[in-house]
């Protein structure tokens, strides 16, 4: 078990090599490891915001809107419905509370709009991939007296709506703060309706603030020329909506409900300058392109509205048919602003407007009284356990400690390999690992006393001692091991940090106490061979 074949002793060297390499570019500043060639080691460890400072946002999805959303998507389902052939005669529909309300004018035909009504139900567990073809319906139909009807969403369809808006705002908080290059930021669901943010190292969280707080739902509608805004009247089917130029000298606009295009079929966005202005560049997918050809070749020398926020940005007049599937959505843009609003249309629509419930801005500085905490900590707990091996075992106590140093090589190497984050949690993490990583030496160095003390030779203790301890050093660091794995599934961000470094300390110091420290002590026996260990 002391002998090691020369490939062997290659492996484990270039192990601790390749920890130390990894390592050192966090022993350079910032701005000197990001110039390093691409085919170096050059990352860095990532600083949590407790390090490093940054903001701290806690925002909700505004459900009331998602759910006013599918209420009148739902009304302009029923109206549609009933305008098929065989044509039902209504009046008086509308939203009102949490239901579509409308009367049937002919009493005779109440029970069959209840019948093509209830048609538009979909299952709300519906999931064809996983074999369920059943569930709930979405919407359930009352019939009233007088030929009223009363179209309401089911609770299930209800729950599942909300639940569908907060998971799809997450995606899309994550997609746009990623197209800012913020590292490693930490985005959670919280209860039912919120969303925590933390972004490490933010300078310009106004900035971020904006982009979250922009819905960015862009739709294409066709102009109403037959409506006059200054009239404040408004036909069926149509709505006002202001201009988001105040240089526009039309600053109300009749657009019809009908949504020609919409934004989900954008592939892509981009700022750019048109005649020296900056304007944003946008592309459909085959789908959009499809209605937007379709509609621009139907709709000639009509005005047609590029609508975001319920806000007109333009409404060019359609020259000719736009068959590419291509245009420029030109508006009062500055550079910056051009920009922000082709990221938030890469990105993606929120479904509900955020709001910002709670922000916290941690300075730099805290983080720095942090980090200095933690070197002091992790300082005196380094160097009160070399100090006690060396008391405690000599020789032996140096291996053990070279093995410690070798350790820390691993664990930084390793974490900035990962690009994990490194928070003050995951500081503690680092300095309990600096305890267990010579456990599993005192183990093995109490066992080869023991072999001594039976009279054994150095060799045979040191080789019974290794043998015999490694079963315990295995079943403590698996146990250990096994609630880093629980505290990483199931624990929020600093749990996370801290079970991040917890783990990788446990990987590491196995291989450093076992491995490492036999690989010196066989070298050491070798070389001296000594008739006694004085241990």
């Amino acid at each position: 078990m002391l002998y090691f074949a020369k490939w062997k002793i290659a492996g484990v060297l270039a192990v601790c090599l390749l920890g130390i390499v990894l390592t050192s570019p966090n022993f350079l500043p910032r701005d000197v490891a990001h110039s390093i060639p691409d085919w170096l080691p050059h990352q860095q460890i990532n600083l949590g915001l407790d390090l490093q400072g940054g903001s701290h946002l806690l925002l909700e999805v505004d459900v009331d809107t998602v759910i006013r959303d599918r209420f009148e998507s739902l009304e302009d389902a029923v109206r549609l419905e009933l305008r098929q052939k065989p044509r039902i005669g209504y009046r008086g529909i509308g939203v009102k509370g949490d239901a579509v309300t409308l009367t049937i004018r002919n009493p005779d035909e109440v029970d069959a709009a209840a019948r093509r009504l209830r048609a538009l139900a979909v299952p709300v567990n519906a999931n064809p991939l996983l074999g369920i073809v059943g569930g709930t319906p979405d919407i359930e139909v009352l019939v009233g007296g007088g030929g009223q009807l009363t179209v309401g969403l089911t609770e299930e369809a209800l729950r599942q709506r909300v639940d569908s808006a907060v998971r799809q705002s997450i995606e899309i908080v994550r997609r746009r703060i990623d197209e800012t290059g913020v590292n490693e930021p930490s985005i959670q669901r919280q209860g039912g309706e919120r969303i925590l943010i933390q972004l490490p190292g933010v300078d310009d969280p106004d900035r971020v603030k904006r982009l979250l707080g922009e819905t960015a739902k862009m739709t294409f509608h066709l102009v109403d020329m037959t409506a006059d805004p200054s009239s404040g009247r408004v036909p069926p089917g149509s709505r006002l909506l202001p201009s988001d130029d105040p240089d526009d000298p039309i600053q109300t606009y009749v657009v019809r409900k009908r949504v020609e295009v919409s934004g989900e079929n954008l592939v892509d966005a981009q700022p750019t300058y048109e005649q020296g202005r900056p304007v944003v560049s946008f592309r459909f997918d085959a789908v959009g392109a499809k209605r937007f050809a379709d509609t621009t070749s139907q709709n000639v020398n009509r005005p047609f509205a590029i609508v975001l926020d319920d806000k007109v940005v333009s409404a060019p007049r359609i020259n000719e048919p736009i068959l590419q599937g291509a245009g420029i959505i030109s508006g009062n843009f500055t550079p910056q602003s051009a920009n922000d609003l082709a990221l938030l249309l890469r990105a993606g629509a929120l479904p509900a407007p955020l709001e910002i419930l709670e922000e916290r801005t941690v300075g730099p500085d805290l983080g720095a009284d942090s980090i200095q905490a933690g070197k002091v900590a992790s300082g005196i707990g380094f160097v009160l356990v070399i100090i006690f091996m060396v008391i405690a075992y000599g020789l032996f106590g140096l291996a053990a400690n070279a093995a410690l140093i070798t350790n820390m090589f691993l664990i930084f190497g390793t974490l900035s390999l990962l690009q994990a984050t490194l928070t003050l949690p995951g500081i503690a993490g680092i300095v309990l690992t600096i305890g267990m990583a010579v456990d599993a030496n005192v183990l093995i160095f109490e066992r080869i006393r023991e072999e001594i003390r039976a009279g054994k030779s150095p060799f045979n203790a040191v080789e019974a001692g290794y043998k015999r301890a490694f079963t315990t050093i295995v079943d403590a660091n698996v146990t250990t091991g096994i609630a880093a794995i629980i505290l990483f599934a199931f624990g929020s961000g600093p749990v996370k940090g801290f079970a991040v470094t917890l783990g990788i300390g446990i990987l590491s110091s196995m291989f450093t106490a076992t491995v490492l420290t036999r690989l010196l002590v066989s070298l050491w026996l070798r070389r001296t061979r000594p008739t006694a260990l004085a241990l």
